[in-house]
Order: C-alpha cells, then sequence, then structure tokens
C-alpha cells in the first residue's frame, strides 16, 4: 500500500484507502480515470473541487497527446469491460447488462449489414430493399438499445455526486 498522509485519508476517508486497490491501479497519465471508476464500482460518492494548477517559469507538460491518446483509450475501454463484470454482475446485477450487450451485438449487426449493402450497390448498381430495411432495423435497435442502457446507468448512479 502506498503511503497515505493524513491529508489525504482525511479527504479520502479510511474506508476508501482500504477498500481501493492501490497497487492494481494505473500508474501513468490514465490514474485519475481508474480511481474514478473503481470508485463507482464500491458505490463511493465523489464531487468536484475546483484546482489551480501551479506551474514553475518554463514549466512545460510531459504529456504527448498522439501517445497517451491510445493508451488512455483502451484504459477507458477495458475499465468500462470491468466495471460491467464488477458492478453489474458479480456485485449486484442489473439488467443494463442486457441492453449493453444487446446494443453491441446490433452494432456489429449494422457494420455487417451496411457493409454487405454497400457492397451489392458497387457490385451490381442496385440496393436490395430487405438489406437495406434489415441495416436500418439493426442501427436503430443498437442506438435504443445503448441509450436505454446508459440511461439505465446514470440511474443507478445518481446517488454517487456529493452535493456541494
Amino acid at each position: 500500500m502506498w503511503p497515505i498522509s493524513n491529508a489525504a485519508t482525511a479527504v479520502l476517508g479510511r474506508k476508501v484507502l482500504e477498500t481501493i486497490d492501490w497497487d492494481g491501479m494505473y500508474k501513468r497519465f490514465g490514474q485519475p480515470n481508474d480511481l474514478l471508476v473503481r470508485l463507482n464500482v464500491f458505490n463511493f460518492k465523489v464531487t468536484d473541487v475546483p484546482v489551480e494548477p501551479l506551474y514553475n517559469i518554463g514549466e512545460k507538460s510531459e504529456i504527448k497527446i498522439r501517445r497517451i491518446i491510445f493508451s488512455i483509450g483502451w484504459l477507458l475501454v477495458k475499465m468500462f469491460f470491468w466495471r460491467m463484470k464488477e458492478k453489474y454482475i458479480i456485485r449486484d446485477f442489473h439488467p443494463l447488462i442486457f441492453f449493453y450487450a444487446f446494443g453491441g451485438f446490433f452494432s456489429l449487426a449494422t457494420v455487417v449489414l451496411f457493409a454487405r449493402v454497400f457492397y451489392y450497390w458497387y457490385a451490381a448498381d442496385r440496393i436490395p430493399s430487405i438489406n437495406a430495411l434489415a441495416a436500418f432495423f439493426s442501427f436503430m435497435s443498437a442506438s435504443l438499445f445503448t441509450l436505454f442502457a446508459m440511461w439505465f446507468d446514470m440511474e443507478a448512479n445518481k446517488d454517487l455526486k456529493k452535493k456541494e
């Protein structure tokens, strides 16, 4: 476990410090994202605190956008699936898992069906109406399932923001 000061203990709280796996946490620029996901999984409340960054004269940020965009993007995708598994399957089952799963399935089907539509459009210079209808149905289903899953997710987490 990392050495934590008394000030950090007062801000985070002893229960948070004992619950979070600090050694398994992401160690680079994506650490705040990792921490927020872990706090969400354990249903800890968080609040936004405005902070003014202090820089020394001539100091430059070490962030290289081209390098971190993929690593933080991958971290967010990985943590999303970890949160779905931990929070909504293992700890307390929630049906939003089915909505996300169907949204993902229909999104994949949409890509395949639209590829087929464009293939027939290019190769045969016509679009079979049943293919176009299936592609649009799949797109609408993917959109609705994903939006409902996000809505359920927001509702399940609405009590986790501390009032200021």
